[in-house]
């Protein structure tokens, strides 16, 4: 068996012998969404911790672990801190939380994250639907021995964010009246924030928001066949685009004040799949 399926197939295992659940929609909580899961009917937690061989989030502010529930009444997994290529883990390490959620059922896979802006019509505390992305400065997670248990050697990406799904988060945000941005995602690897001279290749390359996350847990979805579907919170602008230093307080700062319009997106949205591909 292949080492890496093999690892995946032991943490599921492991999993199942604590949480008896299957959601529809799995979604990882950027900053700004940490407390998402206050506002869910909860039916179960599980630290990554108790998950034998799971990957554990060192990133300040991020809990670790999964959250098991109903929004309204689509039952969705939430991963409560991401593992991030920068904290040292290999790529498949890094994608393996998003595997584990198509393995306990969910079809559909809802990014979020918080992101530096590039695109000079954005401004701090925009919301950005992810239409594409951009992920050659990181390791592809399908590196190595395919797993054929998860998918194709070769496998396309000319759709990696599904056209219906975005669809559905533009017609709820129009609905909210919440202003929505559009555009690529270029995810870098971290954990420094980018250098002005970064920041306008990114821009050249056609990148709208600049972050450390998110593409590469796209692919690995993509790989799979799952549905996915992300929205970045524009937390600044990049380096460069201002004469203010960046920080992690200033992006935390503009996350926690945009988050109950993030949230209220993210529930309906989450409502509006749900209830569609049921």
């Amino acid at each position: 068996m292949n080492p890496i399926y093999e690892k995946l197939q032991k943490c599921y295992e492991s999993l199942c012998t604590k949480i008896d659940f299957e959601p529809v929609v799995g979604l990882v909580l950027g900053s700004g969404l940490g407390d998402y899961a206050d506002d869910i009917k909860v039916e179960a937690t599980l630290d990554y911790h108790e998950i034998k061989g799971f990957p554990v989030s060192t990133v300040a502010g991020h809990k670790g672990r999964f959250i098991f529930g109903y929004v309204k009444d689509i039952p969705v997994v939430c991963m409560q801190g991401r593992v991030h290529y920068y904290e040292g883990y290999p790529m498949e390490e890094v994608v393996l939380p998003v595997r584990l959620m198509k393995k306990m059922g969910a079809g559909v896979l809802f990014l979020t994250n918080a992101a530096g802006g590039i695109n000079y019509a954005f401004k701090a505390g925009d919301f950005m639907l992810i239409k594409d992305h951009i992920a050659s400065f990181v390791p592809s997670p399908l590196l190595g021995e395919n797993v054929e248990e998860l998918g194709v050697r070769f496998p396309d990406m000319s759709q990696v964010y599904d056209k219906d799904l975005q669809k559905m988060i533009k017609n709820v945000a129009e609905e909210c009246d919440i202003p929505l941005q559009e555009g690529v995602y270029v995810q870098l690897t971290g954990p420094a924030y980018e250098t002005p001279a970064e920041v306008k290749m990114c821009r050249v390359l056609g990148g709208d928001a600049v972050g450390m996350s998110t593409a590469c847990e796209a692919v690995a979805a993509n790989h799979m066949g799952m549905k996915i579907c992300g929205i970045s919170c524009i937390s600044n602008l990049a380096c460069g685009m201002t004469d203010k230093p960046l920080s992690h307080s200033e992006v935390q700062e503009t996350a926690d004040r945009v988050a109950p319009l993030f949230k209220k997106l993210v529930t309906q949205s989450i409502i509006a799949i749900g209830e569609k591909i049921r």
